[in-house]
C-alpha cells in the first residue's frame, strides 16, 4: 500500500512538471511573435531609406534577433551581410580564375578583381569599426568615416567591373563575375544608404 501510494505521489508530481513546463513554454512561444513583429516592422520600415528596399528587408530580416530597434545594430547587420556576400563573391572569381582557357587579359581582369574584392571587406571592416564607434565624442568624424569607407568599398566594386566591361571578356565569364559583384554592389549600397540615415 506504501509503494502504491508513494507512486501515485510521483506521477502527480511529474503531471504537476510536465503542466507547468507546458505554460512556460506556451509563453515563452507567443512573447517572441510579438517582439518579432515589433523587430520585422523597425527593419521594413528601415529600409524604406535603403537604395533596394526589397533586398534589404530580405537580407536583414535573419538579423531581427540581433537588431530589435536599434539603428546602429541594423547598421552592424548590413554590413556584417555585405562582407559576407564580398567573401562569397571573391571565392567565386578566385574559382573561376582557376579555370582552364582563359586569355590573358581576362585572367588580369580576375586578378585584379580578386584584390578589389579584398580592398573592399577590408573597407567594410573599417566601416564596422567607425560604426562601433559612434558612441564616442568624435562621433561625427566617426560617421564621416563611416560613409567615407562604404563609399570607397563600392568604388573598389566598380574597379572590379570595368576590369570586365570590354570585349575581350568571354560574355559567359563576363555574367558570372557580374552577378556576383552586383549583388555585393547592392548589399553596400543598401548599408550606405541605412548610415547615411543614422544622423
Amino acid at each position: 500500500m506504501e509503494v502504491f501510494a508513494c507512486t501515485n505521489l510521483s506521477i502527480k508530481q511529474i503531471f504537476s512538471v510536465i503542466t507547468v513546463l507546458l505554460f512556460i513554454s506556451l509563453a515563452k512561444s507567443a512573447s517572441p511573435l510579438k517582439v518579432s513583429k515589433t523587430y520585422t516592422n523597425f527593419i521594413t520600415k528601415s529600409c524604406t531609406n535603403a537604395t533596394y528596399p526589397p533586398l534589404c528587408v530580405k537580407t536583414l530580416i535573419p538579423y531581427a534577433p540581433t537588431v530589435g530597434t536599434k539603428p546602429l545594430k541594423l547598421c552592424n547587420a548590413a554590413l556584417t551581410a555585405a562582407i559576407l556576400a564580398a567573401r562569397n563573391a571573391s571565392a567565386t572569381v578566385s574559382k573561376i580564375a582557376e579555370q582552364n582557357g582563359l586569355t590573358g587579359y581576362e585572367a588580369k581582369a580576375m586578378k585584379d578583381c580578386i584584390e578589389d574584392v579584398k580592398d573592399t571587406v577590408y573597407e567594410l571592416k573599417l566601416t564596422l569599426n567607425a560604426i562601433g564607434h559612434l558612441n564616442d565624442p568624435d562621433k561625427e568624424f566617426q560617421w564621416a568615416n563611416a560613409k567615407t569607407w562604404a563609399s570607397a568599398a563600392i568604388t573598389d566594386m566598380d574597379s572590379c567591373m570595368d576590369g570586365f566591361s570590354g570585349r575581350k571578356v568571354n560574355p559567359i565569364v563576363k555574367k558570372k563575375i557580374r552577378s556576383n559583384i552586383t549583388g555585393v554592389q547592392k548589399l553596400i549600397s543598401n548599408a550606405l544608404s541605412l548610415i547615411n540615415h543614422l544622423y
